[in-house]
């Protein structure tokens, strides 16, 4: 590409995002610590953490908003600090703070985004008109954006970060705030478009249910990469149980449970819930053994909160937040 150093612009064949030893620190706290993983092209691609874990900052650097300190980031073979613009072209993002402009309609948001990228004319006008057919805007296009429901803004942003046609499409918690119809339908959407246009699709997200239906997920705590896997690859290593207690004091339940019997596990949401692969011959025993703390006893799949909690030692905290409507 001209203008740009030969080394920033290469083709990757094998890999639609592609992460090398990404070091990014804030004085003494490690933001990201020599992350390294490929994402291939067409794949629904899952950054599962808490807050804290990385997860934005990693989207922000692939979308060229940071530098990272050591190590690289490709997105269709081009380096995202050697070539920002070249990359940018390539990138639709949708981060998880509103980008639509209230002020305008949602016509006029899609006609505004299409100019930054040098769209105009009737091409543009062309692919406005089918970009609101297919997010079932069109009746909306003279609407305010700042009127819309929570749902619907995140189809105007959607149809904003694919204006351009790009390659590989960031998402950044895209279902905050959305109730679970607008979620569902959202990510029906995010289907559709990966099998109409093998689109590459990386969402951050801290929601379980939204990192299982990825075919791939990536698993970050404190900057690390704990872990890359699909998701039934990552459940399989702790077998086929996991042991759910519940007690009128979880904490207390724990420490006997750990200095009598070794076990180890956490406290969660008001139940002691074990590490690692639960043996369903243990049930009797600890019901036996603890019949005054233990009031009840789960065996149940592994999800991946335990794997989680397996790799990292620690539960993976979430915060609710409040839901809008479509």
């Amino acid at each position: 590409m001209a203008g740009q150093p030969a080394s920033a612009v290469r083709r990757a064949s094998t890999a639609a995002v592609r992460l090398e030893g990404l070091t990014l620190r804030y004085g003494g706290r490690t933001a990201l610590d020599a992350v390294t993983f490929d994402v291939g092209h067409g794949e629904l691609f899952a950054l599962l953490g808490p807050n804290g874990s990385g997860k934005s900052t990693l989207l922000r650097i692939l979308s060229t908003l940071l530098r990272p300190g050591s190590g690289r980031a490709l997105i269709d073979g081009v380096d995202v600090s050697e070539a920002p613009a070249a990359a940018r072209h390539r990138l639709g993002v949708v981060f998880q703070a509103p980008s639509v402009d209230g002020k305008l309609s949602v016509m006029e948001n899609l006609r505004f985004q299409g100019y930054l990228y040098g769209l105009s004319g009737k091409a543009l006008t062309a692919r406005i008109d089918t970009l609101l057919e297919r997010f079932a805007l069109g009746e909306r296009r003279r609407d305010m954006a700042g009127k819309l429901s929570g749902g619907l803004r995140r189809r105007v942003e959607l149809a904003k970060a694919l204006l351009h046609r790009p390659r590989v499409l960031l998402l950044d918690e895209p279902s905050t705030g959305l109730d679970l119809p607008s979620r569902q339908a959202f990510w029906q959407t995010l289907d559709e478009l990966r099998g109409e246009d093998a689109l590459t699709v990386v969402v951050a997200s801290h929601l379980m249910d939204e990192a299982e239906r990825c075919g791939r997920v990536a698993l970050l705590d404190g900057g690390r990469l704990v872990a890359v896997d699909t998701p039934g690859a990552l459940k399989q290593e702790l077998g086929d149980t996991v042991m759910t207690l519940e007690a009128s004091d979880p904490a207390a339940l724990l420490e006997l449970l750990t200095q009598r019997m070794g076990l180890q596990g956490v406290v969660q949401d008001g139940t002691v819930r074990l590490s690692g692969t639960a043996d369903p011959a243990l049930a009797p025993r600890l019901l036996a053994e603890f019949p005054e703390q233990i009031s009840a006893l789960r065996l149940g799949r592994p999800t991946l909160a335990d794997v989680f909690l397996v790799r990292t030692g620690h539960a993976m905290a979430t915060e609710p937040e409040p839901a809008e409507t479509a």
